[in-house]
């Protein structure tokens, strides 16, 4: 099954706590799930003030910046993995390094009924 592992942190904290992850770390244990096949996508995000919200409300399309709620913790980045079921998604999601200083939510897929 496929899982989506949402990063979420203060971002302004994300790399300055003692137990704040390096890029160096982060990249280590996603070449580690590449290599076991349970890695299928995973990137970074840039700070929430490159962020814009779409809206479609009645056929017209409106743009605000910034994510669309306000929050103590913004979207960082993401893993798309693959796992047997929720207990194993569960464990490889608390590898995450930044699950140290912020927190890792982990989401089944749903397929499209198309």
């Amino acid at each position: 099954m496929k899982y989506l592992c949402l990063v979420y942190s203060e971002e302004d904290k994300l790399h300055t706590l003692p137990d704040s992850p390096r890029d160096e770390e982060c990249k280590h244990y996603s070449e580690g799930l590449y290599e076991s096949g349970a890695m299928l996508a995973g990137e970074a995000l840039q700070p929430v003030a490159s962020a814009v919200t779409v809206r479609v409300r009645g056929g017209e399309t409106s743009v605000t910046d910034g994510p669309f709620a306000e929050t103590k913790e913004q979207l960082a980045g993401f893993y798309l993995i693959q796992a047997r079921d929720l207990n194993e998604a569960i464990r490889l999601a608390a590898g995450i390094p930044p699950a140290r200083v912020g927190s890792i939510e982990v989401r089944p897929l749903r397929e499209l009924a198309v």
